[in-house]
């Protein structure tokens, strides 16, 4: 008879914990719905439509080169990306914790943003649900288990929207249209390899330096200070790897990322990108 009790109380649970699971990602599915909508319908018209290589004169000599490798004359304006994922992420900030994810991003570049919603597993079958997201001037951070239970949750505050618009702004690489004087972005030389870009979506101005390789592509990133809460802002960088040609630019497809310590950097992130999708201005 325990036997039994026992076999009931299981299957209970398990049917339990499916139906949950099932709620969990619906909920959490419309919260995606939301957050792409106020992306869409905040987008803004995109001048000019298609790079002309005269916007790169009186650029630094390491960005023009940029431009050069990556675009070709006439290249239409990025508008909108649709990306997957895939790699590992660090879940601890003084060990090595590296849990698999994968995820799905949507940017729009006019007016700044993106969704990234991500799929962390921490146990098997048990998977964090993670939204990073900047849309309209605001920035959040959602984070939680099954898409029920909130662990974290950031958003519309200056250091968050400082913070994620320092992420939109690094991975330009993989839409690089946007990183053109004409959608918004201003460069000022450093040296022969590196040069330091700032955008501003009011009222947040963020600041990256780019450092070139020999082929001419972006190999690195750095901010010197991005927000991680309302008090604490760290020097953050990336490096940027594996470029491949995607609807004629020229695009890196995997990278990492991470907190730089006195002791060195703690990469949090390693990932490639497995889809990418384009729409261009109109």
């Amino acid at each position: 008879m325990w036997i039994k009790s026992i076999v009931i109380i299981t299957v209970s649970v398990i049917v339990l914990f499916g139906i949950a699971s099932l709620y969990g990602k619906y909920q959490w599915q419309l919260e995606t719905d939301r957050l792409r909508d106020r992306l869409t319908n905040g987008k803004q018209t995109i001048n000019p439509k298609t790079y002309d290589a005269k916007e790169l004169e009186g650029l630094p000599d390491p960005v023009q080169r940029f431009f050069r490798v990556v675009l070709k004359e006439g290249q239409p304006i990025v508008a909108a990306v649709n990306l997957s994922q895939q790699g590992i992420f660090n879940m601890s900030e003084t060990e090595a914790k590296w849990s698999p994810f994968t995820a799905t991003q949507f940017v729009t570049t006019q007016r700044s943003g993106f969704d990234w919603d991500a799929r962390i597993q921490m146990a098997p079958g048990v998977s964090a649900f993670v939204h990073d997201a900047y849309a309209l001037g605001a920035g959040s951070l959602h984070a939680s288990l099954l898409g029920l239970f909130t662990v974290a949750d950031v958003r519309d505050t200056p250091a968050a929207a400082q913070g994620e618009l320092l992420r939109f702004f690094a991975e330009m690489p993989w839409y690089p249209t946007a990183l053109l004087p004409s959608q918004g972005v201003r460069w000022e030389a450093i040296d022969d390899t590196s040069a330091r870009a700032t955008l501003t979506d009011a009222p947040t101005t963020v600041s990256l330096v780019f450092r070139f390789n020999a082929e001419g592509t972006i190999e690195t990133m750095r901010a010197e200070a991005r927000c991680r809460d309302k008090l604490t802002a760290m020097p953050w960088s990336g490096r940027f790897w594996n470029y491949s040609v995607c609807n004629e630019m020229l695009i890196p497809l995997e990278g990492e990322v991470g907190w730089e310590y006195p002791d060195g950097i703690r990469l949090y992130y390693k990932g490639k990108v497995t889809e990418i999708n384009y729409e261009f201005a109109p």
